[in-house]
């Protein structure tokens, strides 16, 4: 089971026109709203007492993994319901607070619990010129130094509808990204030092097109799976070394 709510939401107040306006020069920050998801596991009730609390010591990043994707399916129902192009499936690292609890039914689905813990993420290590990267890319694009490509954007769609569990879309969402890839590298002034990488994606172009093929028609098997999979990190490889290759 799945609860939401909204908590914190700011008073709406109809302004009259001889207020519209009329602002201080240094307002103070407009107070927001957050959502809170519940995911309630409405199967086996747990005992209460030391088998509630030996399953709360034992759960962690996995069920809230489990709970994530309860979430992001929610949300991608809505999002086809309503036709709104810009609900988007929501990730570990945008949580405010994430907790696993144990509680009644009324308790937990009002927010509440007999006990919980709060689950802290545990940022990645990266080397420190890694973590640079990212943000020396930026400037580069904002500052018109370095050109953007199609083939990014398709890619990072297709890498989150895989992510997501949706075969189908990343194996047609692929397609595109492998041929946009294998154009604009090719024509890229790098390409001398990606000639391997750009043989590699044309060779596998037509065992994408044929998965995607079948995409359209049915959900993707294990193998087929793997070949969008594996397509997919050829392509990010291939976009990495482009990046490398212009440090």
């Amino acid at each position: 089971m799945l609860v939401l709510a909204t908590l914190g939401a700011p008073e709406r107040r109809r302004l009259s026109a001889r207020r519209r306006g009329a602002s201080p020069p240094e307002a103070p920050p407009t107070p927001v709203s957050t959502a809170r998801a519940t995911v309630i596991d409405v199967g086996e009730p747990l005992a209460p007492g030391e088998p509630a609390q030996a399953w709360l010591r034992r759960a962690g990043e996995a069920e809230l993994t489990e709970a994530v994707a309860i979430l992001n399916r929610a949300l991608r129902a809505h999002r086809l319901a309503a036709g709104d192009a810009y609900a988007r499936p929501v990730s570990r690292a945008q949580a405010i607070a994430a907790r696993v609890g144990v509680g009644a039914g009324e308790q937990v689905a009002d927010g509440h619990w007999s006990a919980a813990r709060e689950l802290i993420a545990s940022p990645p290590r990266r080397r420190r010129v890694r973590a640079l990267a990212p943000e020396a890319r930026l400037a580069a694009i904002l500052g018109g130094r370095a050109r953007p490509l199609v083939c990014e954007e398709l890619a990072l769609r297709a890498r989150l509808d895989l992510d997501q569990g949706h075969d189908r879309e990343a194996a047609l969402q692929l397609l595109i990204a492998l041929d946009a890839a294998v154009a604009e590298l090719a024509g890229d002034p790098r390409a001398p030092a990606l000639a391997g990488r750009l043989q590699e994606l044309r060779d596998r172009r037509a065992r994408v097109a044929t998965v995607a093929h079948a995409a359209m028609a049915r959900r993707l098997s294990a193998p087929e799976l793997e070949t969008v999979a594996s397509a997919l990190a050829r392509i990010e490889a291939a976009l990495r070394a482009r990046a490398a290759a212009g440090a």
